[in-house]
């Protein structure tokens, strides 16, 4: 998932999500959360206007979102961006693939596959 996706949803799903009414209202919603937010915080070179929430809600592919605005879109939804999560299962199918490289590597290594072919699906982002 690119940043840009992620801020959709968030914006789309969280910030201003369906039940607020028409897509204008929810667009205006997140507007204004978002200006909320961003007056709360001090010391950026960018700030969040009407226009880039607009973009990002409309994920216009000119634009690329920095840190600070992936990091604001984190605090006011509770979502974190993914790539933590990923690399969390990853480490996890690395861990079961060291325990399971032992004695009966024949059977051990089609179980692995079946097991990461489950696991890798379900916890993406």
């Amino acid at each position: 998932m690119s940043s840009l996706e992620f801020a959709q949803f968030a914006l789309q799903s969280r910030v201003a999500p369906p039940s607020l009414g028409s897509a204008g209202i929810r667009l205006r919603h997140a507007i204004s959360a978002l200006l909320r937010h961003d007056r709360k915080r001090d010391n950026r070179k960018r700030r969040w206007t009407a226009n880039r929430v607009k973009d990002c809600w409309y994920a216009d592919d000119r634009i690329t979102l920095n840190a600070d605005e992936i990091r604001d879109l984190e605090e006011l939804t509770g979502l974190s961006y993914g790539q933590q999560e990923l690399r969390t299962n990853d480490e996890l199918i690395d861990q079961a693939s060291a325990l399971l490289a032992g004695h009966e590597t024949d059977f051990y290594s089609a179980f692995f596959t079946a097991l990461r072919s489950m696991a890798r699906p379900s916890n993406r982002a």
